[in-house]
């Protein structure tokens, strides 16, 4: 049962690694870096390149961060596995790992690939104007929805293990 657990983590890892790809390889494949299309009134659709971190973090560094951001995601893929593996039956704290998981691999690809990550979702909102320019937070794709949906996850999971052990 645990390692049908296992494989089903993995697999659903998987299927976030290639919606995050596909997504990306739409948008590479046709369009221009910076173009936008206008979804609705405060969703764009554009193709941006981040080479630093959330936020772009280091964006800026020289090309050094590259090879760190990679290095983190490898080193943080290979402890989520052995953590799904040892705690493939708790289901939430599998899956925010799983979703984690799966973005991070859909990072590491753009990154090992092309320097840098592909995003692509830019929302704006005019009360973000003093935090961001022109009210657009900073774009994110489908990899970075994933790793944020994990780390919630496992904040709600760690709530829940202190309520039931206090």
């Amino acid at each position: 049962m645990k390692r049908s657990l296992f494989s089903l983590w993995l697999t659903v890892a998987a299927l976030v690694v290639t919606l995050d790809q596909l997504a990306k390889w739409l948008i590479a494949g046709h369009w221009q870096l910076g173009e936008t299309v206008r979804v609705t009134g405060f969703f764009n659709l554009m193709r941006a390149h981040n080479s630093g971190a959330a936020f772009s973090f280091l964006a800026g560094a020289g090309g050094w961060q590259r090879w760190l951001f990679t290095a983190l995601a490898l080193a943080a893929s290979i402890l989520i596995v052995w953590l799904l593996r040892s705690h493939a039956g708790q289901k939430l704290f599998a899956f925010s790992l799983c979703m984690i998981l799966g973005g991070a691999v859909g990072n590491l690809i753009d990154r090992s690939l092309h320097g840098y990550v592909v995003d692509y979702l830019d929302f704006h909102w005019r009360f973000l104007t003093p935090l961001f320019q022109g009210g657009h937070f900073p774009a994110f794709n489908l990899a970075d929805s994933a790793i944020t949906v994990g780390a919630i996850g496992l904040i709600l999971d760690e709530l829940r293990r202190v309520r039931r052990t206090g």
